[in-house]
């Protein structure tokens, strides 16, 4: 499956974008959808968020486990270490997933894939959500 390219130039600067395209070319991505069918077959993967801590308070995908970008190559031995296990990533776009989902497959992660359009592409799709503040 091939994902568009988006132009993110607005949000992004251009060494970052470079960043993130050279990272494409190494990582598998897959969409919002894809994530919902394998959720609704019952298969078994890690879904983990990789955004800022106060964003994930905010909200979250329903049942994701949270590691942040910058500590995840410090903490995802301790949370996921079996190196073969099916992991998909997201953050706020798809910008920081795939920089991670770059780097865990340089740590030897098998397995891993990049949510393309993030949370926002979920919360457009209706995915559930959890987390926010309390009622």
């Amino acid at each position: 499956y091939e994902i568009p390219k988006r132009d993110w130039s607005s949000d992004v600067c251009s060494s970052d974008l470079k960043l993130v395209d050279q990272a494409r070319t190494r990582v598998k991505e897959c969409t919002v959808a894809d994530v919902q069918r394998r959720l609704a077959r019952g298969e078994k993967f890690h879904l983990v968020d990789v955004r800022e801590d106060h964003e994930f308070a905010k909200d979250h995908a329903k049942g994701a486990r949270h590691l942040g970008k910058g500590i995840i190559e410090r903490d995802i031995e301790t949370l996921i270490p079996d190196k073969q296990a099916p992991i998909v990533l997201y953050c706020g776009g798809g910008f920081r997933s795939v920089l991670a989902a770059d780097a865990l497959q340089q740590m030897g992660y098998a397995n891993v894939i990049s949510m393309d359009g993030g949370i926002k592409a979920w919360r457009e799709a209706g995915g559930p959500l959890e987390g926010g503040p309390p009622a």
